[in-house]
């Protein structure tokens, strides 16, 4: 009942591939990313006099991180806190932007898009579950997500650099 017809059969090149490969991943991140921020643990949790929990929201740029930076017992907490909420964004702006066909004017965009989805996300904590709220997540996951943009533009022109230095080494 169910055939192919190999001439008719449209063969992808191997950049539709890549981009379709790098789909799939960014599907895949998207819901690990959701998983730990929404349900995974609560290491963000607001701590009241009856302990862990409560909603509890921060509207303040930078005041969490000033918090963080001078209130801490030690270096790994602000390191942990701060640089994995960048690192945590920075697979969505690399892998939405590899997955893109058209890569003309998507930096803002892609950006943007990942201060959209941090959004989203804190306020998802604040409404349905006992984390915090807070503006400086959106802040430092939307540099993690213009990271991640950058890096792919980055490794983008050094693969055409080294491709265009190959040819010529070959050529000579």
């Amino acid at each position: 009942m169910f055939s192919i017809n190999n001439n008719n059969k449209q063969n992808l090149s191997s950049s539709q591939q890549i981009r379709a490969f790098a789909l799939v991943l960014f599907v895949i991140y998207l819901c690990l990313l959701f998983y730990v921020t929404l349900f995974a643990w609560n290491y963000g949790a607001s701590l009241g006099a009856e302990g862990p929990g409560g909603r509890n929201y921060n509207l303040i740029p930078f005041r969490s991180i000033y918090r963080i930076t001078v209130f801490s017992k030690d270096i790994m907490d602000p390191i942990t806190i701060l640089v994995g909420n960048i690192v945590l964004f920075m697979p969505f702006g690399f892998l939405l932007l590899f997955a893109m066909k058209q890569l003309k004017k998507v930096i803002i965009k892609v950006t943007i898009t990942g201060c959209i989805i941090s959004i989203f996300i804190e306020s998802s904590q604040f409404m349905f579950t006992y984390r915090v709220a807070n503006i400086d997540d959106v802040i430092l996951n939307t540099f993690g997500a213009l990271v991640g943009v950058l890096l792919f533009v980055f490794l983008r022109l050094i693969k055409r650099r080294v491709i265009i230095f190959y040819k010529k080494e070959a050529g000579t």
